[in-house]
């Protein structure tokens, strides 16, 4: 088959605008998506009496012959022919002649490659909900390995108050909850079918394009034509929620990058999940890591790739949106690699029993234990500052002060003042839903459970 547009040209196209312009070398991703869309118009186009039954049983078994070429890696992807519509057109030619070019009747490669890639993008948040659950029930499994073990807690990077590791890795869960609901609903605008739109105006046939959401397993089909082959909206939400994982991953990565080296020792990563110097015999490096944090900026890069693309184009289809698949395809194939790789670190990781909570952590108990001895809190906070400042001239931890040191700059610290500075009585003496006391954390990790059963049935 000659190019589909062919007709009104009166020279060939140059061999170095059919390389600039091709798309195959990276649409064929979506060929079994293409196929199923063509199953689909089939039936759309039976229907409505624009095929006879003859043409469609011909054509339905060549595409049925394609599919399975596509499915054994068989099927010849040819760069003349453009893109994966046409090459798919051009084989079904050669398997059936004539009728083949009956069954682009009533659509334009504008709504089936946005139909396309809407079938792409459901299938692949599918796959990386169920990723996400993965590394939610790791990150569950993990906390409830290490429920009473304590860290200390940072802000600024500088040591804080002493938390639960469980409670640690729970605030990770959280993150990935609030990406999973993400994709849920970043899903519902995606499950529209744009098919039948046409060119831009719609179609001159009436083909059931409820037949074929149907047939597609679509929820509702797109409400007007211009808009639906102009819209790539869907493609940029589902390019924020990866990079909202991204983002997510990268931080827990720096943390765990963090926590391994000899400075703090607080986890050990295993060693099939790093690697080696090439001169420094000693090293153990984070490799995977280090990967994971570098990637989040290549999905940036991706999601602002398409948003640049998009911000200046008239409506409605323009041939600048064939940039649009590659950044979706790089951001889609790195996402469900990085989070592969977590969910390996995060189930062979081991906190290090025994750590030291270190001696200025219990300093905010301090303070809140002059507030219940009738002390203003802004008083109270004073107080303790210069305590600490005691304590470091001293180089003396707060737990091994003595009660008439402590009344050196309070006479409301009583004998009881010294049972509050452990790490295990700041843990307890939290009082808020959510906090790093025992009995929620607890309740944490039973809701925790509870997602997971609700995750199942999404």
């Amino acid at each position: 088959m000659s190019k589909a547009w062919s007709g009104r040209f009166k020279e060939e196209i140059l061999k170095d605008v059919e390389l600039f312009t091709e798309s195959i070398s990276f649409d064929k991703v979506l060929a079994l998506y293409d196929i199923e869309q063509d199953f689909a118009h089939l039936e759309a186009l039976l229907k409505a009496n624009v095929i006879s039954k003859d043409s469609y049983e011909n054509i339905k078994k060549g595409l049925q012959k394609i599919k399975e070429e596509i499915e054994k890696n068989e099927f010849n992807y040819d760069i003349s022919k453009e893109d994966i519509h046409m090459n798919i057109e051009s084989r079904l030619y050669e398997l059936i002649g004539e009728d083949a070019k009956k069954l682009h009747t009533g659509r334009s490669r504008n709504d089936q490659v946005n139909t396309d890639l809407r079938l792409y993008l459901k299938k692949h948040i599918l796959d990386i909900f169920e990723l996400l659950k993965a590394l939610k029930q790791q990150l569950i499994l993990k906390a409830k390995e290490y429920e009473n073990l304590i860290i200390p807690g940072y802000t600024h990077l500088q040591r804080a108050q002493p938390v639960l590791v469980a409670h640690y890795l729970l605030s990770f869960k959280e993150a990935f909850v609030r990406d999973s609901q993400r994709l849920i609903d970043a899903y519902r605008r995606i499950d529209t079918l744009t098919l039948g739109s046409g060119a831009l105006a719609g179609a001159d046939f009436p083909l059931d394009r409820f037949l074929e959401a149907s047939i597609l397993n679509f929820s509702k089909i797109s409400r007007n034509s211009m808009d639906a082959v102009a819209d790539r909206d869907f493609a940029i939400e589902y390019m924020f929620c990866l990079s909202a994982i991204a983002m997510h991953l990268s931080r827990m990565a720096e943390d765990f990058i963090i926590f391994n080296t000899e400075e703090f020792k607080f986890i050990d990563l295993p060693d099939s999940l790093c690697t080696g110097s090439s001169i420094m015999p000693q090293k153990k490096n984070p490799d995977v890591l280090e990967l994971i944090r570098g990637k989040a900026g290549r999905i940036y890069g991706d999601l602002i790739n398409l948003m640049i693309n998009l911000k200046g184009l008239p409506m409605t289809y323009n041939r600048d949106l064939q940039e649009d698949k590659e950044p979706i395809f790089d951001a889609t194939n790195t996402i469900l690699n990085s989070l592969k790789m977590m969910i390996l670190i995060v189930k062979d990781m081991k906190f290090r029993e025994n750590i030291d909570a270190g001696n200025l952590l219990l300093a905010t108990d301090l303070a809140n234990y002059l507030v219940e001895q009738n002390i203003p809190f802004r008083e109270a906070h004073h107080i303790v500052g210069n305590i600490v400042a005691y304590s470091l001239e001293r180089q003396k931890p707060l737990e091994s002060l003595t009660k008439e040191e402590l009344n050196l700059f309070s006479k409301a610290f009583d004998k009881d003042a010294k049972d509050i500075i452990s790490k295990e009585s700041s843990i307890l003496r939290k009082k808020t839903y959510g906090s790093t006391h025992k009995d929620f954390v607890k309740k944490q990790l039973e809701l925790s459970s509870l997602e997971e059963n609700i995750d199942n049935n999404l």
